[in-house]
C-alpha cells in the first residue's frame, strides 16, 4: 500500500484524537460555566442545526472527492476545477438558504412547539452562520481530499475546534451575567467562528494545489457538462447522505424499542433509564472512540480507490483494498480484546459507572465489525457504488429491530440483549459489504492474516487479564489501567512479529517511523 495513503490515515487519526481531546476538555469547562440548565438550553438548538447540515451538504464532500480523484487520475486538472466550481456554487446556494431558514425560522421553531424551550432562541440564531460556513468547508475538504491530501483537512479540523472552544468558553463566560439564554447563545457562536477559521485554512491550501500534472501529461478526452457533473454529484451524495442518516435513525429506534422491552422484561423504570444510559451514553461512545483510526482510513481510501478505478487499474484497486483491510485488522482486533478485558476499569475511570461493564464488554465486539464496515463502505463509495452500503445498512437495521425486540425482553439478558443486537447489526452490514467487495475487487478476507491477529490479540488478552488482576492490590486503578494497556499493545506487536503477521516491510511502509526499518 502506498506510503502516502498510510500517511493520510495517520494524519487524520492524530487530528481525530486531538479534536476529541480538545472537545472533552471544553465540555468539562463549559458545563462548569453554564451548569446543567445552561447546557440543556445550549443543546436544544443542535438537532435543528445538524438536520440543516444534513440537508444542505451531507454526503457532498465524499462525492466531490470521488469526482475530483477521477479527473486527476486522467490528468484532467481543468475537469477537476469544474467539479469544484459547480459544487461550490451548489453548496453556497443550499448553505445560504439553510442558514437563512435557521435564522428567520427561530421564532417559528419555538412558537410551534418543535423546540419546547423558549430560552433557546439565542442559541438557534447564533448557530445560523455556522450552517453556511460548514457547508463551504465541506466543499473545500472534499476537493482537496480528491488530491489525496489529508493534511489540510486535519489542520482545518484542529483549527476549527480550537477557535470553537475559545469563542464558546469566552462568550459564555462574558455573557453569563446577562442570563443563561444569552450565555448559551454566546457558546453557540463558537461553531460559526470555528468553521470560518477552518475555511481560511482550507482556502490557503486550495491556492497551493498543483495546477498541472507533475508528469507533464495532459487530458484530451471529452469534457463533462455542468449538467452531467451536477447529476453525478447528486447521484453519489444522496446515497451517502442516506447512509449518514441511518445512524441517528438507528439511535431513535433504540430509544423507541429498548426501554419498552426492558419494562416488559420486568425492570423498573428508574433501572430501565439507567441501563439504557449505560449502552447508548457510555458503551457506544467508547466504540466510536476506538474506531477513530478506521474512520480516518475510510476517508483516505475513497479518493485512492476512485483514482485507481478511473484508470481501470484493477491490480491497484485490489492492492489498496487488501492493504486497507490489513490495517483495519491491526487497528480493531487488539482494541476489541483490550476493551473486553478492561471494560470494568474503563467505565469506572471514565464514567464512574462500574455497572456499565456488561454493556461495554458485549459492544466491544462491535469495534472489529464497525471498523470493517467503515472501510468497506469507503471502498464501495470509491468504486462508485454508494447505494450498496445504504441498502446493506437498511437490511441490517431490520435484523437489529427484530433482535432488539426479542432479546431485550429476556430478563436474564436485559440490556445485554440490546448490546448483542447492536453487534449483530453492524456485523451483518459489514458482512454484506464484504460480499460486494469480493464481487467487484476479488478480495474477501485474508484469513491467513486475520487468524494471526486473532491469536495475537487472544494471547494478549489472557496475559493482560492476569497482569491487571495481579497488580490490582499493588497499584492505583488508573496506573494499573494505563500500564496494562501499554503492556497489551506491546505484547500484541511482539506476538504478531513472532507469527509473521508483521514484518520489516510493514514497518518500512509506515509514515514518520518507516525510515528506521529500511
Amino acid at each position: 500500500m502506498a506510503s502516502g495513503f498510510l500517511k493520510g490515515t495517520l494524519i487524520l487519526t492524530i487530528a481525530g484524537f486531538v479534536v476529541k481531546a480538545i472537545g472533552s476538555i471544553n465540555w468539562i469547562l463549559l458545563s462548569r460555566i453554564l451548569g446543567g440548565e445552561g447546557i440543556g438550553i445550549y443543546q436544544m438548538a443542535f438537532p435543528i442545526y445538524l438536520l440543516l447540515l444534513q440537508i444542505s451538504s451531507a454526503g457532498v464532500p465524499i462525492a466531490i472527492s470521488i469526482l475530483t480523484a477521477e479527473r486527476l487520475a486522467l490528468h484532467d486538472f481543468g475537469g477537476a476545477k469544474r467539479v469544484f466550481n459547480i459544487s461550490f456554487t451548489m453548496l453556497t446556494i443550499t448553505g445560504f438558504i439553510a442558514s437563512l431558514a435557521m435564522y428567520f425560522g427561530a421564532d417559528w421553531l419555538i412558537s410551534s412547539g418543535l423546540i419546547a424551550e423558549s430560552r433557546a432562541y439565542y442559541s438557534i440564531i447564533a448557530l445560523a452562520p455556522a450552517v453556511f460556513f460548514v457547508t463551504w468547508i465541506s466543499c473545500f475538504r472534499g476537493y482537496i481530499q480528491g488530491y489525496e491530501m489529508m493534511t489540510p483537512t486535519a489542520v482545518s479540523q484542529i483549527v476549527e475546534q480550537l477557535l470553537r472552544v475559545i469563542v464558546m468558553l469566552g462568550a459564555a463566560a462574558i455573557l453569563l451575567p446577562y442570563g443563561l439564554p444569552a450565555a448559551a447563545g454566546g457558546a453557540s457562536l463558537g461553531a460559526g467562528v470555528g468553521a470560518f477559521g477552518a475555511f481560511l485554512v482550507l482556502l490557503y491550501y486550495y491556492y497551493k494545489l498543483p495546477k498541472t500534472s507533475s508528469t507533464g501529461e495532459s487530458y484530451d478526452g471529452p469534457r463533462e457538462s455542468a449538467k452531467e457533473i451536477l447529476s453525478r454529484l447528486l447521484t453519489l451524495s444522496i446515497p451517502i447522505s442516506l447512509a449518514s442518516i441511518m445512524l441517528p435513525l438507528t439511535a431513535n429506534l433504540d430509544l423507541l424499542i429498548v426501554p419498552r422491552r426492558l419494562l416488559d422484561a420486568g425492570f423498573p423504570m428508574n433501572e430501565v433509564t439507567e441501563l439504557f444510559g449505560y449502552l447508548t451514553g457510555m458503551a457506544v461512545p467508547l466504540i466510536n472512540l476506538a474506531t477513530i483510526i478506521t474512520a480516518a482510513l475510510a476517508t483516505s481510501i475513497v479518493p485512492a480507490i476512485s483514482h485507481a478505478y478511473a484508470k481501470r487499474d484493477h491490480e491497484g484497486i485490489y492492492d489498496r483494498t487488501a492493504g486497507s483491510m490489513r490495517l483495519t485488522f491491526m487497528a480493531t482486533v487488539p482494541f476489541t480484546v483490550l476493551l473486553y478485558v478492561l471494560a470494568a476499569p474503563t467505565v469506572t475511570l471514565i464514567y464512574n459507572a462500574p455497572k456499565a461493564e456488561l454493556a461495554t464488554q458485549i459492544t466491544a465486539f462491535s469495534i472489529f465489525f464497525l471498523g470493517v464496515h467503515q472501510v468497506t463502505t469507503g471502498i464501495l463509495q470509491g468504486l462508485n457504488k454508494p447505494r450498496i452500503p445504504v441498502i446493506n445498512m437498511g437490511i441490517a437495521l431490520v435484523i437489529k429491530v427484530i433482535l432488539n425486540w426479542t432479546l431485550t425482553a429476556i430478563p436474564w439478558l436485559g440490556i445485554g440483549g440490546a448490546a448483542w443486537a447492536t453487534v449483530a447489526d453492524i456485523g451483518f452490514a459489514a458482512l454484506l459489504n464484504l460480499i460486494y467487495i469480493k464481487k467487484y475487487t476479488g478480495y474477501f478476507l485474508d484469513i491467513s492474516l486475520l487468524w494471526k491477529n486473532v491469536v495475537s490479540a487472544g494471547v494478549m488478552g489472557i496475559l493482560i487479564f492476569m497482569s491487571y488482576h495481579y497488580l490490582t492490590d499493588i497499584l492505583p486503578m488508573w496506573v494499573n489501567f494505563i500500564l496494562t494497556g501499554i503492556e497489551g499493545l506491546l505484547l500484541y506487536v511482539i506476538i504478531m512479529v513472532l507469527l509473521k503477521g508483521l514484518n520489516k516491510n510493514d514497518g518500512a511502509s509506515m509514515p514518520l517511523i518507516g525510515r528506521f526499518f529500511r
